[in-house]
């Protein structure tokens, strides 16, 4: 079966035609980075009317690509939550449609549930149960995942998600928009001890809050006007890393998990990946994280999704399915909520 997957759930119109769920034909991406550069950050009505003009070109381009026709697709799945709303109704719109033309079955995919795909996209060999923490520009959550669509969320950011906590540190020293990258690299060349920034609810179940992280580099910055941006980024990145590394692994270790999963835009970050597995190898566990592409959003991803809870669980949405743009992942799927244990400090 071949899959097409779409993906519109913020700025980045994305396309995948998967075969048999796992392998990728075409993974085609239009990122709209240069459109909300100026604004420091997405504007939804400009996201989605940018959406609505590239879809389906990046639709005939991922065909064409494959070396498809329409007649050999078999499934169509689209992200319907979370996100924004304007870019989701795009994507779900168009999906539905084809399905309608085409006489396809359509699926709705949460976007979080997708980013811990990529995982089962690149490493196939190692299924649940596991930990998945997915960090992202809008999202940072634990999940215990126990089957691919059995999600428990144990913990979430309270305010800033960890890539927004960069993004707001580029747009104080002016590394343009997003700032991910851009920090990354500077922070290679810095120090991370440099700057005793504060590390927020280290110790504190698995609930996160970086707002506070935010504030302090304000005041840092208001002392020293003339900061050496390496050890800046560096210090500051350490911060969001030792937090997340500290809740997954108690997280795991409590709810008695020996892999970690890191997805998202966040997992591409070089310190994430260089730090995580040696503190976790201490502790007996192992984590993994998908290749840097599957990491930001993508629809490979997507498809993948839609095709195992087509095929494996015989699930299909009906065309009336409206996107959400505040949709849980807690839950999402067949299971009941296991009953919390004690997180302790």
């Amino acid at each position: 079966m071949i899959t097409l997957g779409i993906e519109t759930s913020c700025d980045e119109t994305a396309v995948a035609l998967l075969r048999d769920g796992k392998e990728i034909l075409t993974n085609v991406l239009y990122s709209q980075v240069d459109l909300h550069a100026r604004y420091g950050g997405v504007v939804p009505e400009l996201a989605s009317r940018d959406h609505l003009k590239k879809l389906p070109y990046l639709v005939e381009e991922a065909l064409k690509e494959a070396g498809i026709g329409w007649g050999e697709v078999g499934l169509v799945g689209a992200t319907y939550g979370p996100g924004l709303i304007g870019p989701l109704v795009v994507g779900v719109s168009y999906a539905k449609g084809l399905c309608v033309a085409l006489e396809l079955p359509f699926v709705g995919v949460h976007h979080l549930a997708a980013h811990l795909f990529a995982h089962r996209l690149s490493r196939p060999d190692v299924p649940p149960p596991f930990l998945g923490l997915i960090v992202s520009g809008g999202h940072t959550e634990l999940v215990v995942v126990r089957d691919w669509d059995d999600f428990h969320v144990i913990g979430t950011t309270r305010d800033d998600a960890a890539g927004e906590a960069l993004d707001k540190l580029g747009r104080l020293v002016g590394l343009g928009y997003p700032a991910g990258p851009a920090i990354d690299s500077l922070a290679r060349k810095g120090d991370p001890a440099a700057i005793p920034f504060p590390r927020p609810m280290l110790g504190e179940g698995f609930d996160m809050s970086f707002a506070g992280l935010k504030t302090a580099a304000v005041r840092w910055l208001k002392d020293h006007p003339h900061p050496d941006l390496a050890d800046l980024c560096a210090s500051y990145l350490e911060a969001i890393v030792d937090v997340l590394v500290d809740k997954a692994i108690r997280a795991a270790r409590i709810y008695e998990l020996q892999r970690i999963v890191v997805v998202g835009g966040v997992a591409a970050n070089s310190r994430l990946r260089e730090v995580f597995p040696g503190r976790a190898a201490e502790r007996g566990m192992e984590v993994f994280f998908p290749p840097k592409e599957l990491c930001t959003d993508n629809a490979a991803m997507v498809a993948a999704c839609a095709h195992f809870l087509f095929t494996e669980r015989g699930y299909r949405d009906p065309l009336t399915l409206s996107p959400e743009a505040n949709l849980s992942l807690d839950g999402w799927g067949k299971a009941a909520v296991p009953e919390e244990p004690d997180v302790g400090g």
